[in-house]
């Protein structure tokens, strides 16, 4: 692997420092999707959004119970704890 510039040094840890921020406005975003998804995009919806929890450090046992519910509310609900934290 090449070495990186200090330019692009600079970027790759901007990206890390602003990851939480970039996650939560995705997941705000996807809760709206939610919302109107049915089927298999819902289903694809709700992968992604445990993956993205799971990166902001939710315990797996509220994501799991999150998932099972199905309802966005729910997720709406996590995602403003997790904002009021921020």
């Amino acid at each position: 692997m090449a070495e990186l510039t200090k330019y692009q040094r600079s970027i790759v840890k901007n990206y890390y420092e602003n990851l939480d921020t970039a996650l939560l406005q995705r997941l705000g975003e996807q809760v709206t999707d939610l919302y109107l998804a049915e089927g298999k995009k819902r289903d694809k919806l709700w992968t992604s959004v445990t993956g993205s929890l799971a990166k902001l450090g939710v315990p797996a046992a509220r994501i799991d119970h999150v998932r099972k519910s199905d309802d966005a509310r729910k997720l709406a609900q996590l995602l403003q704890e997790l904002l009021a934290k921020d």
